[in-house]
């Protein structure tokens, strides 16, 4: 199954961070079909914080929906993330933000995102890979969520 992850760092060496991240979901989820540009953004939620790297990964995957989820939080652990504050600063955050066009919700885990829509952090990357994917929610392709995005927020290629 196609799948789409937000990866997102603000503590430490970012890139690095953003780069083991991919080394270990390929090698536990699955074939990486495709990997956006590195965007610097403004915090969201808890602005008191320093800027965010996020980058979107595409990647093709057998384990179900849940399994994936298990296997991002095993590897936000094994990088050293510590879940302290709600939207506050980490060393690693990997988001799954479609799970081709499944749409689930449980207590663990809600797909799609329930906040892709309104980050401006998370279209912007995810428009470089899937413009025209349409969010099986909305009904509305990634591109038109861009376009009417309530965000704010700062994204900016980033340049390292």
């Amino acid at each position: 199954m196609r799948l789409f992850l937000l990866l997102g760092a603000n503590l430490g060496d970012r890139v690095q961070m953003l780069t083991q991240a991919q080394t270990r979901l390929v090698q536990s989820v699955g074939p990486l079909l495709g990997a956006s540009g590195l965007y610097e953004t403004a915090p969201w939620g808890v602005t008191d914080q320093p800027a965010y790297l996020n980058q979107v990964l595409e990647l093709d995957t057998q384990l179900a929906p849940a399994d994936v989820l298990t296997q991002t939080q095993a590897i936000e652990q094994a990088l050293g993330r510590v879940r302290l504050q709600r939207w506050g600063a980490r060393i690693i955050d990997i988001d799954l933000l479609y799970y081709a066009d499944t749409v689930l919700q449980t207590d663990r885990l809600t797909l799609p995102h329930p906040l892709l829509h309104e980050r401006r952090f998370t279209l912007v990357p995810l428009c470089e890979l899937a413009p025209d994917f349409v969010h099986p929610v909305l009904g509305q392709t990634n591109a038109h969520l861009l376009q009417q995005c309530p965000d704010t927020g700062e994204v900016n290629r980033f340049v390292g």
